[in-house]
């Protein structure tokens, strides 16, 4: 993991980089349209260019009102999303391509609009510049409806619970395959150093949200050393937090040191990028708020739990990736068991009082157990005797108490034996 890639991607996916790039091309558009309109002569026939002023006085002032119409929008799905749900999900509202689009064109066009009207201004501002600036008006007008349209349809879903859920489960599903193709990172399994070690520590506190491993990598590799890595994306450390240690070395330089820590990236909030464990957190979070007594909405808790299935159903079904590009780093690995309490305990004991919880938890766990390799169908079959004690213990009809007892059993028929 490269930071200067991780830092491009997150500026990519920051509403004001798609504001700024739209911006621009509106400037250039009507930059281009003064510079080359006098070298088009075929264009300087009359197209309209009297209506151009008028058309981008609308343009201006209904754009403005537009963009502060989405923006409104977009911060009120952000604050829905973070009370309804999850604070955790409204990281991923921000990220959202169509809704930064949208923003952008409606910016970019006000833009464009007023660029225009100020140019129209000018003398040097020709006939020939005034055609091409229609026809560029007029593109960027079919590219406004064409958006507004797309906008509005997606308002429709924006924020919306369900669409929260089936964001979080993306990004829940991309970091738990890749944590599935390379449990190490693509470094070589943890193991116990067999020689001196010297401990590299955090100089500040945050959230270890990824870890260039190819840097451990090149460091390794030019000390002759070993590294082995303590902490994993998703961990929370302080200052003087031990990071790793270097095996075959009794003493690091500050240099090194500098050099081996910068190989963590930690920051105030964690991030989905490596952290296999956040999505399925937040998938929970959103499963538990259904299941307060001030939302008491179980049938959300049941769309979290499917959500659930279908991630883990991905993790369990996808192989390892046995090359190891990064055999000088040594990196444990999350457990499973660790994955499973994060998903499902949450809504199994918020929901252990609702008998089409437990029963769904139940369900759940048993087509999980179905595919899971001996070792992870134990853990999951230990879950689903957790579970089943918890609803057990919260029911009070002994019918509903024995419907979960049944698909309790049947789900945990189906593991090793």
């Amino acid at each position: 993991m490269a930071w200067w890639k991780t830092w491009v991607t997150r500026v990519a996916a920051q509403v004001w980089f798609r504001l700024v790039l739209f911006t621009v091309g509106a400037v250039a558009v009507v930059l281009v349209a003064w510079l080359a309109g006098p070298y088009l002569p075929m264009l300087g026939a009359d197209l309209g260019q009297d209506s151009v002023g008028t058309i981008l006085n609308i343009m201006a002032t209904s754009m403005l009102a537009v963009t502060t119409f989405s923006l409104t929008a977009m911060i009120s799905a952000y604050s829905a999303a973070a009370q309804g749900t999850t604070p955790r999900a409204t990281q991923l509202l921000v990220e959202d391509p169509t809704s930064q689009n949208a923003l952008s064109t409606f910016l970019g066009a006000f833009v464009f609009a007023i660029v225009g009207i100020i140019a129209l201004g000018l003398d040097a501002f020709g006939e020939q510049a005034r055609s091409v600036l229609f026809i560029a008006t007029l593109v960027v007008i079919a590219t406004v409806v064409v958006t507004l349209l797309r906008w509005i349809h997606h308002l429709t879903e924006f924020g919306r619970v369900p669409d929260i859920i089936d964001r979080v489960e993306r990004a829940a599903t991309t970091a738990a395959c890749e944590y599935a193709k390379a449990p190490h990172l693509g470094g070589s399994v943890a193991r116990d150093a067999p020689g001196p070690v010297t401990e590299f520590r955090a100089h500040s506190p945050g959230c270890v949200t990824g870890i260039s491993m190819a840097q451990l990598e090149r460091w390794a590799r030019k000390a002759d050393a070993r590294v082995h890595v303590d902490v994993l994306p998703g961990v929370t450390v302080g200052k003087g937090t031990v990071l790793g240690r270097v095996e075959g070395r009794t003493e690091v330089s500050d240099a090194d040191a500098h050099e081996l820590r910068g190989a963590f990236l930690i920051e105030d909030h964690r991030t989905y990028e490596q952290d296999p464990r956040l999505g399925l957190v937040a998938l929970s979070e959103i499963g538990s708020r259904a299941l307060s007594p001030s939302t008491n909405d179980p049938g959300t808790a049941i769309e979290v739990l499917n959500a659930l299935e279908r991630v883990f159903i991905r993790v369990l079904t996808t192989r390892p990736d046995p090359e190891v590009p990064y055999p000088h780093v040594h990196v444990p690995q999350p457990r499973f068991e660790d994955l499973i309490e994060d998903a499902f305990r949450p809504v199994a004991r918020d929901g252990a009082a609702l008998v089409e919880i437990g029963l769904r938890v139940q369900r759940v766990l048993g087509h999980l157990i179905d595919v899971a390799d001996p070792r992870e169908a134990q853990q999951l079959v230990e879950a689903s005797e957790r579970g089943e004690r918890r609803a057990v213990a919260s029911l009070r009809d002994e019918g509903d108490r024995d419907l979960v007892r049944r698909a309790a059993l049947a789900a945990r028929e189906r593991g090793p034996a």
